[in-house]
């Protein structure tokens, strides 16, 4: 009998990532503007800052899991690192996105890399233990999906504020002076995240516990991961489909300010009642499109995820729907500058598609992390899920830096706005279609060689339940 959780501790765990997400998704969306438009850094240099960081910081990843995997409390082995890093993550959070007024832009790209790389370290030592959490929780494989159903409900409502205020607030807070603006924007969302991580920590409990005779040994946790085909599926899956959804949130900022028509921007508002001049219509009209983005991605999960996934399995649901938001992102490429209703269609079609498979990849690591110790008698669970961590701050990086290089290889010039070349406009199109998609559908192909089953899962758990059950009673005698 698998373990039931309340809908309470459901919820409690959630708002751990969505403090996680208040930072992630104003990495993936505007970390690159915030770079060029308030940093002043060329396209290529903010690429590069958004590829140094991201890695350097992933290989610490390996060894917090390692750290994790063997952290002792009375509150368990991860719920701990959820208070011990909020206040040091969230402050880090402001530093990156703080303008400290540097005019050398050879500096400001040191204080760039080194600020970010501080805020991903803290990222990762933050959401590695979350995500590990996720997978001691219980062992019921549609508990775990309802868990991380509610979790990516939670999220959403995370990313519809990220996505859809942080350029009002900006604007508000401005008064002239933007680096202002986003201090204050980030300052607050910063309080809001510290808020729920301490929520998260008071809500959840830890209920799977590592083999009681198991041995804690660095050489085994690396090697029977790393020869962990699952593993290895999922690992290359998650840096593949973060490099694409990087590159894909960098670019459509710049694809709503230089490429789409201002004038049938604002036209296409006043439809739904936005009254604006050609100059606000592209802050209102990206925050309207990352609204829809967040809303319909939010109702995906609510009514589709966990539907399909036990109806169809988690493998079937993920690659169908990857291959369908292959396809409608790279329709971006189509509309004309004009065409501003058919890109809001296109990001209705393209969220619905992708909505269902995000609660699935975090259920999937779960299951991986069962499959390591089904198939060795030992648990990483924190080794396990920091490398799926590693990806995706990987990921993150090379799409960003990908992003920004081929701006700049394409002449875009920063601190210009719309004022770009039709080459610079060309390469911003790429980016917001062809290139992510093409990512996307390497993900599909590599998601084909999975081998987890639901039959096969079902089995798995069964064995693993019946381990424990004995392993417990041999201990206690």
């Amino acid at each position: 009998m698998g373990q039931r959780i309340t809908m309470g501790e459901k919820v409690g765990y959630s708002l751990g990532d969505v403090a996680a997400n208040l930072v992630f998704q104003m990495m993936m969306i505007y970390q690159l503007k915030f770079y060029t438009d308030i940093f002043g850094l060329d396209g290529a240099v903010a690429g590069t800052v958004l590829l140094i960081a991201p890695i350097a910081s992933a290989f610490v990843d390996p060894f917090i899991g390692i750290i994790t995997d063997r952290t002792n409390t009375r509150w368990g082995k991860y719920r701990p690192w959820l208070i011990w890093t909020a206040i040091p993550f969230c402050v880090f959070y402001v530093l990156a996105f703080w303008n400290p007024g540097i005019h050398d832009k050879t500096l400001v790209a040191v204080y760039a890399t080194v600020s970010y790389l501080l805020l991903l370290t803290m990222y990762g030592f933050n959401n590695t233990p979350f995500a590990s959490l996720g997978g001691v929780m219980t062992n019921d494989i549609q508990e775990r999906t309802s868990i991380n159903k509610v979790r990516f409900i939670c999220t959403s409502v995370a990313q519809f504020v990220v996505q859809g205020f942080t350029l009002p607030l900006v604007d508000r807070f401005s008064n002239g002076d933007a680096a202002h603006g986003w201090v204050c924007t980030i300052s607050l969302f910063a309080i809001l995240a510290l808020i729920f991580l301490f929520i998260s920590f008071l809500s959840t409990h830890e209920r799977i516990q590592p083999p009681p005779q198991q041995t804690m040994s660095v050489r085994d946790d690396v090697r029977e991961t790393f020869t962990n085909v699952p593993w290895r599926v999922i690992f290359t899956l998650t840096l593949l489909l973060f490099i694409g959804l990087a590159m894909w949130g960098s670019s459509t900022n710049f694809y709503f300010q230089c490429y789409l028509d201002q004038e049938a921007l604002g036209n296409f508002l006043q439809v739904f009642g936005f009254n604006l001049s050609a100059t606000s219509a592209y802050t209102v009209g990206f925050s309207v499109f990352n609204t829809l983005n967040a809303v319909v991605q939010f109702m995906g999960v609510l009514f589709l995820s966990e539907y399909l996934a036990n109806r169809f399995g988690k493998k079937t649901t993920f690659i169908v729907g990857l291959s369908l938001c292959a396809f409608f992102t790279a329709m971006f490429y189509l509309p004309s500058p004009s065409e501003v209703g058919l890109v809001y269609l296109l990001c209705l079609l393209k969220s619905l598609c992708y909505a269902p498979t995000i609660p699935l990849l975090w259920a999937m690591v779960a299951d991986v992390a069962d499959h390591v110790e089904y198939l060795n008698h030992r648990r990483a669970t924190g080794f396990c899920f920091s490398g799926i961590i590693f990806a995706l701050k990987s990921g993150m990086g090379i799409g960003g830096a990908i992003a920004g290089l081929i701006l700049s290889v394409f002449g875009f010039v920063p601190g210009i706005g719309s004022l770009q070349s039709e080459t610079a406009v060309w390469g911003i199109r790429l980016v917001s279609s062809l290139v992510p998609a093409m990512l996307f559908v390497m993900g599909v192909v590599t998601l084909c060689f999975y081998p987890i089953t639901t039959y096969y899962n079902e089995k798995m758990q069964a064995e693993l339940t019946h381990r424990r059950q004995m392993s417990q009673r041999s201990f206690k005698k």
